[in-house]
C-alpha cells in the first residue's frame, strides 16, 4: 500500500512525468515489490479484481450505445456503437479488443496494482475470458509503451520478493508488447498493433 500511495503522491504533485526507472526506484527501493490484496465487487459492465470464472459467465454486456469508463486494473465491454473511455493513462497501457460483431472489450492495465483490481499478469486472462468464443477483428494496445517490460503481462511487479530484481525497461519495446498481448489473448500477432501515446485520457469509438 505504501508504494502505491507513493506513486499516487507523485502523480498528485506533478511528478507523473518522471522517467519510469525513477518511479520504479521510488516505489521499489525500500522494501522491494508490494503485494496488494483485496476482494473486488463486480460493477456494471466492468470486471475488476482477480479472475473468478463463475462471476464472468453471467456478466451482462453493456448496451451498444453506452459510454463506458474503464479505470486502472479493470476490464469492461461495450456493444456495437459504444465508446470506451480510459481516464488518466500515465504509466498504464490500454488493451482494446475489437470484436467481429462490432463490440469492444477493453482493459486498463496498471503498472502497479490498484487494490481490488486486476494485476498486470492477470488482466489479459480476464479479457480472454470475457471474449469467449467470439471472433476478434483486431487488438489495439496504447499508452506508456516505454514504461512496460513485456514480462509484466506474465509476472507482475508485485509478484517479486523483496530483494529480487524486477525487470526495468531500457527503452520502448512495441514488438515485445505486441507478442505478449497476442500470446495472452491467444490471438495471432498480426492482429495486434501498439501505439505510444502521451499521458492523458483515451477515448475509443
Amino acid at each position: 500500500m505504501r508504494q502505491i500511495r507513493q506513486v499516487r503522491w507523485l502523480r498528485a504533485n506533478g511528478r507523473a512525468g518522471l522517467p519510469v526507472t525513477a518511479l520504479l526506484a521510488l516505489s521499489l527501493g525500500a522494501g522491494g515489490a508490494v503485494v496488494a490484496q483485496a476482494r473486488p465487487a463486480v460493477a456494471s459492465g466492468v470486471l475488476p479484481g482477480p479472475v473468478t470464472p463463475a462471476a464472468r459467465m453471467t456478466e451482462p454486456v453493456t448496451p451498444k450505445t453506452a459510454h463506458l469508463r474503464i479505470t486502472e486494473g479493470q476490464v469492461g465491454e461495450v456493444g456495437p456503437g459504444g465508446t470506451i473511455r480510459y481516464p488518466a493513462v500515465t504509466s498504464c497501457l490500454t488493451v482494446t479488443v475489437r470484436l467481429q460483431d462490432g463490440g469492444k472489450v477493453g482493459a486498463h492495465a496498471s503498472l502497479f496494482q490498484v487494490p481490488g483490481e486486476y494485476r498486470s499478469d492477470r488482466i489479459l486472462a480476464a479479457v480472454k475470458q470475457r471474449i469467449g468464443a467470439r471472433g476478434v477483428r483486431e487488438v489495439e494496445v496504447r499508452g506508456a509503451v516505454g514504461a512496460w517490460d513485456p514480462s509484466y503481462f506474465t509476472r507482475a511487479i508485485e509478484s517479486y520478493a523483496a530483494g529480487e530484481p524486477v525487470p526495468v525497461p531500457t527503452g520502448p519495446d512495441p514488438e515485445g508488447l505486441a507478442r505478449a498481448v497476442a500470446d495472452g489473448l491467444g490471438e495471432p500477432r498480426g492482429k495486434v498493433t501498439v501505439e505510444d501515446l502521451p499521458d492523458g485520457d483515451q477515448t475509443v469509438d
